[in-house]
C-alpha cells in the first residue's frame, strides 16, 4: 500500500515541502529511516537526524526551520506527534477494510451478522450468534453459541468466545484472547478431594474495550463477570469469575485478579500486580508493579509492595529496608558495649 507525499498531505490537512509524488510504503524511526519510508519530528532531541535521514517523507511542524539543507520531502502540520497518529488509524483503518466470508468457515443458520461482515477462513460461528455492522473476525476465531458482538468490534486471529459472551461495539479483542472459559470453582469434599462447581453465568464486555493477546476472563459462576466501558488490558492478564472493572481502568501484562473483586473506575494498574479475591478498589486508585493487594483500597490511594503500602509509606520504608544491615551493625556494636559494661 502506498501513499504519495500530497496524498498524506491530505489526509493531515498539512501543506508538502519538496517532491509532491513520491511514494512511501512503510514506516520507519527518524534514524533508521530509508529510501521509501515515512518518518515523523516531533522531540527536538533528533533534529539531528533529519538531515541526515535517508526517509522520503518526513512529518514536521509547520514552524520547523532547518539549519541545513534536506534530502527528504516535508509535510508540514500543526503537530507532527498528533499528526502521525492520525495517519497511523487511518492506516488500519485502511488495512483492516476487509469484507465478505472466507472459505472455510462455519456460520451456523441460526446465526444473525450486519452488513460489511469480514469472517476469516477456519473461523466458527456457533449458533444464535448476534453479530452487529463492520465487525471484522479474522481466520480462525472460535465464537461459541449465542454470543452478541456490538458494531464496529474487531476480533483477531485465534481468540475464542465462549458460549454467552456479550461483547459491545467498537471493542478490540486480540490473538489467542480467551473469553468466557470456566471461573476457577471447585468445593472440597469430606475426603478433602475437589469437585468442580458449575459456571453458570457469563462474561459483559461493555463498549470500546480492548482486550490484549492472551487474555483470559473467566464466566461468572452466577451473573455476570463485567468489564465496564473504555477498559484496557493489556497482554497477559487474568481475570477471574465475577470480577467487575469500572469504566476507562487501565491494566498492564501479566496481572491476576481473583474471584469476585470489584474494581472501581479510572484506576491505572501496573505489570505483574496480584489482587486478591472477594475485595474491592476504590475509583482512580494507582497500583505500581509488581505490588500485591490484599485489603479493600479506598478512592484515590496509591500503592506498592508486597503486601502494598501507601506509595509514599513505601518509599519512606524503603530508606530504612536499604540501611538495615548497617542498622543491625549499629545494634550489634550497642549491645556489645552493654555487655562490655
Amino acid at each position: 500500500m502506498k501513499f504519495t507525499a500530497a496524498q498524506i498531505a491530505g489526509i493531515l490537512e498539512g501543506t508538502v515541502e519538496g517532491n509532491e509524488e513520491v511514494e512511501v510504503d512503510k514506516l520507519a524511526k527518524i534514524e533508521e529511516g530509508e529510501v521509501g519510508s515515512l518518518t515523523f519530528l516531533a522531540n527536538p532531541k533528533y533534529t539531528q537526524y533529519i538531515y541526515t535521514t535517508e526517509s522520503s517523507i518526513t512529518i514536521v511542524d509547520k514552524d520547523f526551520v532547518p539549519e541545513s539543507p534536506v534530502k527528504t520531502t516535508l509535510v508540514r502540520v500543526d503537530n507532527a506527534y498528533q499528526a502521525f497518529s492520525k495517519l497511523l488509524e487511518y492506516y488500519n483503518k485502511v488495512k483492516l477494510n476487509k469484507s465478505g466470508i472466507e472459505d472455510p468457515a462455519f456460520v451456523s443458520d441460526s446465526a444473525h451478522y450486519g452488513e460489511n461482515l469480514y469472517l476469516g477462513a477456519f473461523s466458527y460461528i456457533g449458533e444464535n450468534v448476534k453479530i452487529g455492522n463492520n465487525v471484522k473476525i479474522f481466520p480462525q476465531v472460535y465464537i461459541g453459541d449465542n454470543v452478541s458482538i456490538g458494531d464496529d468490534s474487531i476480533i483477531f486471529s485465534g481468540a475464542k468466545l465462549l458460549s454467552e459472551t456479550v461483547v459491545g461495539k467498537g471493542c478490540v479483542i486480540n490473538g489467542n484472547v480467551v473469553i468466557g472459559a470456566d471461573g476457577f470453582g471447585f468445593r472440597p469434599d469430606e475426603n478433602g478431594e475437589y469437585h468442580k462447581v458449575p459456571q453458570t453465568g457469563n462474561v459483559i464486555l461493555e463498549d470500546f474495550v480492548d482486550v490484549g493477546p492472551g487474555t483470559t476472563i473467566d464466566r461468572a459462576t452466577l451473573g455476570s463477570t463485567l468489564i465496564k466501558r473504555g477498559v484496557k488490558l493489556d497482554n497477559q492478564i487474568q481475570i477471574a469469575h465475577n470480577v467487575t472493572i469500572g469504566e476507562n481502568t487501565v491494566i498492564a501484562a501479566q496481572t491476576g485478579i481473583a474471584g469476585s473483586t470489584k474494581i472501581g473506575k479510572n484506576c491505572i494498574i501496573g505489570g505483574q500486580v496480584g489482587i486478591a479475591g472477594h475485595i474491592s478498589i476504590g475509583d482512580n486508585v494507582k497500583i505500581q508493579a509488581q505490588s500485591g493487594i490484599g485489603r479493600n483500597v479506598k478512592d484515590n490511594e496509591t500503592l506498592q509492595g508486597t503486601p502494598a503500602l501507601g506509595y509514599s509509606e513505601y518509599n519512606k520504608s524503603y530508606v530504612h529496608f536499604k540501611n538495615l544491615p548497617k542498622i543491625v551493625g549499629r545494634l550489634n556494636a550497642i549491645e556489645k558495649n552493654l555487655d562490655n559494661d
